[in-house]
């Protein structure tokens, strides 16, 4: 009698592509400071794992499908649901020698930025935690991604690449994480994601040793209220806009960017609507010492307010908020090792000296009188991909 046969697994179409990766951290921090989970407890914190599997696939020369499912933990903003972080039709409407032209639809990462785009995959970030005056941990669902249409485009000249990406989007903003970024906690009432704008503009020069760009977004969120709210139906516009520059060495690189981010609440209450401008900027310098190891270093500032920088005025106008102006900014200082021990494995190890609150979450943090000024962070990461 025969031996029967294993039944043999389907094949995949040829130009079907799924990839994915799993990085595990653990990190602590000084005093009752907790950053992604109880991170200021004697053992430190291990709520920060990312998983993701994307897949994409082109039917035709023109035309590509991609998505990819993942499940973020880091501390109580993000619990590790699984959830889509991007999925989209991409269509290529013209192709020449010089350029291109296309149009996507779905769910898209918000073109913000130099990391935006692939900020959740850990082997694309520069460091373990992406700068926070910029790339803010405590608000990413608002400026992750967006259900909408992008117009692409793309053209090449002799002095240099141009390229773009924008449209019209609707913001994400269900959950708490969005909540106690808008409002510092949690409300009886709901978000509700209104018509937005977004685009971004890059140039870069000699195949990208110098690069340029120039972010803007206008993400528009209506506030419904609750049963026994003290808020009225009103609106939460927000506007960061986003300036980059990078350069890039054979063994080293040096990226800036600075941000003015407009924020305006309208028609909640007398109490609450208000309307100011923050500023933040980082300076970040990174050295590939072998092809396997490298260093980085970068300086890190954020100002929720640039009229009011260390937030002095802001803490005189209620006394409930005395001894917290240090919840109104953030001066960072990072140093951190990369170690590529294989192409699919990276193992890296960082270290945060902060001067400042204001990237801290109160989610992780509901007493914000119990948080210190000056306050230490230490991360260690390892990643897989495949």
């Amino acid at each position: 009698m025969p031996a029967q046969q294993l039944p043999s697994l389907p094949k995949l179409p040829h130009n079907l592509q799924i990839h994915g990766f799993v990085s595990q951290s653990w990190l602590m921090t000084s005093d009752r400071n907790n950053f992604f989970g109880k991170s200021s407890s004697d053992s430190g914190s291990f709520d920060f794992r990312e998983l993701g599997l994307n897949a994409s696939m082109r039917p035709l020369t023109s035309l590509q499908f991609s998505a990819q499912m993942l499940s973020r933990t880091a501390g109580k903003g993000s619990p590790g649901n699984i959830r889509l972080d991007y999925g989209f039709m991409d269509y290529t409407y013209f192709s020449g020698e010089d350029g291109q032209l296309g149009i996507r639809l779905g769910r898209m990462k918000t073109p913000l930025g130099f990391y935006n785009d692939t900020r959740d995959v850990p082997f694309t970030r520069p460091s373990v935690l992406l700068p926070q005056s910029i790339y803010f941990d405590r608000t990413r669902k608002l400026a992750l991604a967006a259900d909408g249409v992008h117009f692409y485009g793309e053209y090449r000249t002799d002095f240099g690449d141009f390229s773009f990406q924008g449209g019209l989007v609707r913001p994400l903003v269900r959950g708490d994480e969005a909540e106690a970024a808008v409002f510092g906690k949690q409300l009886p009432g709901r978000l509700a994601p209104e018509i937005s704008y977004t685009g971004r503009v890059n140039y870069d020069l000699d195949g990208g040793r110098v690069r340029l760009a120039v972010s803007v977004s206008e993400l528009n969120i209506r506030y419904l209220p609750g049963a026994g709210d003290g808020l009225n139906d009103g609106t939460i516009g927000f506007i960061p806009l986003v300036f980059s520059a990078q350069y890039n060495a054979e063994r080293w690189s040096l990226t800036s960017e600075y941000a003015l981010r407009f924020l305006q609440y309208k028609k909640l209450h007398p109490t609450v609507d208000t309307s100011f401008v923050g500023e933040s900027y980082y300076f970040q310098g990174a050295y590939r010492l072998t092809p396997e190891w490298e260093a980085i270093v970068r300086y890190d500032v954020q100002h929720t307010d640039r009229d009011d920088p260390h937030g002095k005025q802001w803490e005189r106008a209620d006394p409930g908020r005395a001894g917290l102006r240090h919840t109104r900014f953030a001066k960072d200082l990072t140093a951190g090792l990369r170690w590529n021990v294989t192409p699919e494995f990276m193992l890296r190890a960082e270290y945060h000296h902060v001067n400042g609150t204001a990237w801290l979450s109160t989610l992780d943090n509901p007493n914000t009188h119990d948080l210190s000024r000056h306050w230490d962070m230490f991360l260690f990461l390892g990643s897989y991909r495949f």
